[in-house]
């Protein structure tokens, strides 16, 4: 995230130059609008946790709850 800010621009999701389908686009854009806000409810549930704690660092953990909170149980990480 270092660098980016609020709104940072997701590389991962760019459409690749000269793609032969203009289609692929739309495909990329609404991707790209659903892992935003997949990402925007982890983080504000794990941030919740971090300052439920009376922390200032998001923990693996925190991510972890955060996940399960959402029906997402994520195995491996302790607890």
């Amino acid at each position: 995230m270092s660098g980016r800010g609020k709104g940072g621009h997701y590389e991962a999701c760019d459409p690749p130059l000269g793609s032969p389908w203009r289609g692929e686009a739309l495909i990329y854009e609404e991707t790209r609008g659903v892992l935003k806000v997949f990402l925007e409810n982890v983080i504000r549930d794990a941030v919740t946790y971090t300052e439920h704690a009376k922390r200032k660092t998001v923990t693996a953990m925190d991510v972890v709850y955060a996940l399960k909170r959402q029906g997402r149980t994520l195995y491996g990480f302790g607890g």
